[in-house]
């Protein structure tokens, strides 16, 4: 879609404020019911769509993503703009700096059309747990878009952005590509700078695109990607253009199918279409292996053990002192106990009690517990252990095949209030996705068909995990499979 955009751009068939100006009607026209966004920036998408019109006029070359209008995920700065992260402690943080994912796009001309909806700090794969409202998938408005890049995915699906920027930490992009029937890519950790992104978890962030098509994902991925010197985890890599790489031929691929993510949790009609996606990719010419990636049962549980405990550490910034909200009288109109804070670490309190979320303090108390002393050593590098053996085993693996493919989420986009109750069966449905997030591979969610439910049809999605560094190939097989017969 963008290099059908970008031609038009270029062949004076439509011009870039045209464009925006389509795309802003459509969010006002939808966006009430889907709630996608968080905060539209009007005035810098029509500034940066009259700069590229301006470019064509004189007749300069434009970048493929100039004059294309995107969405970025809340928890991404974006100089001069509001960035709350789906939490009330950030309502008032205005960004006074571009992230350097930003900073890329303005260079290539893109145009931002505004801030996406997430869970809390991006904890959260329903988009239930934002501070603001929650958003809704467009392929079904009592059903969740997935999280915690919900907002991104269903702007996107509803055609009210061509893409978007999501943030991925264990499957925050994936699962609500598949939730809603689009494609979500997580790239190899330190291919794409982290630096303006609001941690989660550091050690498993990863910034990415969600897009209507894989050609998409490429594109805006070379657009994204390379080292930068205010990140220290991005890896000297050289710039690539991701979409040069595509071929129909798949035949010297071997494709690994674990016997792991096959287990009893699946949904029967998710099963049925992963089957009939294994058979598409043999028709193309694939070999399809079976393989094993023994450590995987406990990718769930060691996750949430590193990622809560990276939490722990990285919010207690957000302290009611260095920015965001801060609650100095409980008497405040905003604030329902009586009384004064007596003291500095009172304003701490508060403040934290009041601008955090449920899911957001659980994830807190969880981290500091595992790293508190007498439980570091059981809990938190116990799991730091296992987190390599789970790395070993796709080092083993990726020697006999070149990807791995596998469902993206046990099940399709679930109702809303189905699994808040229980926060364990919410986790559950990250449980194909953390392993890649774990290893730091490149991972990717594609449409594999979608399951009629009632009056509706529900997406579903495959994923395709790759080896460090080699989204050229992934994005490969990824695009021969969207374009097989």
């Amino acid at each position: 879609m963008i290099k059908e955009l970008h031609k038009k751009l270029i062949n004076n068939e439509t011009t870039s404020v045209k464009l925006t100006e389509e795309y802003f009607g459509k969010i006002k026209k939808r966006d009430n019911e889907i709630g996608a966004f968080l905060t539209l920036t009007e005035d810098l998408a029509l500034d940066q769509a009259r700069a590229v019109d301006d470019k064509i006029k004189k007749g300069e070359k434009i970048d493929l993503l100039a004059g294309i209008p995107c969405a970025v995920k809340d928890n991404v700065c974006l100089d001069g703009i509001r960035a709350t992260a789906g939490s009330k402690i950030l309502d008032n943080y205005i960004a006074p700096y571009d992230a350097t994912v930003v900073k890329k796009l303005k260079e290539k001309n893109a145009v931002i059309l505004g801030k996406t909806n997430l869970d809390e700090f991006a904890m959260g794969s329903s988009t239930e747990n934002s501070a603001y409202h929650k958003t809704k998938n467009p392929a079904d408005l009592e059903r969740v878009p997935g999280g915690s890049s919900g907002g991104s995915a269903a702007a996107v699906a509803a055609d009210e952005a061509v893409w978007a920027l999501g943030s991925d930490t264990g499957g925050s992009i994936r699962q609500p590509a598949s939730f809603c029937g689009t494609v979500g890519l997580k790239p190899t950790y330190g291919r794409v700078s982290r630096h303006g992104l609001i941690a989660m978890a550091s050690s498993l962030d990863q910034i990415g695109p969600i897009a209507k098509t894989v050609e998409d994902a490429a594109i805006i991925l070379s657009g994204i990607s390379g080292e930068d010197n205010m990140d220290a985890t991005t890896a000297k890599s050289s710039d690539k253009f991701y979409e040069n790489y595509f071929t129909k031929d798949i035949k010297n691929i071997k494709i690994g199918i674990p016997e792991e993510y096959l287990n009893e949790g699946l949904n029967d009609k998710v099963r049925e279409k992963f089957e009939a996606a294994v058979k598409k990719f043999k028709k193309l010419g694939a070999e399809i292996k079976k393989i094993s990636l023994p450590h995987s049962e406990y990718s769930l549980p060691v996750y949430y053990i590193i990622m809560t405990s990276e939490v722990s550490s990285n919010l207690a910034r957000f302290d009611g002192i260095k920015y965001g909200l801060r609650v100095n009288d409980k008497s405040d109109s905003n604030f329902e106990q009586g009384g004064l804070p007596r003291n500095l670490l009172e304003t701490y309190l508060d403040s934290r009690e009041y601008g955090l979320g449920e899911e957001v303090k659980r994830r807190i108390m969880l981290g500091t517990y595992t790293l508190s002393a007498g439980y570091y050593d059981a809990y938190y590098l116990k799991a730091q252990k296992v987190r390599a053996l789970i790395k070993n085993d796709f080092k083993k693996v990726f020697k006999e095949v070149d990807v791995i493919f596998s469902p993206t989420a046990p099940e399709t986009a679930f109702k809303f209030g189905e699994k808040m109750d229980d926060p364990l069966k919410m986790y559950l449905s990250d449980i194909y996705t953390v392993t890649a997030n774990l290893a730091g591979v490149p991972a990717i969610s594609f449409p594999i068909g979608t399951i009629p439910e009632k009056t509706r049809k529900l997406p579903a999605g495959g994923q395709l995990m790759g080896k460090w560094f080699d989204e050229e190939n992934l994005l490969r097989v990824a695009h021969a499979y969207e374009n097989g017969i």
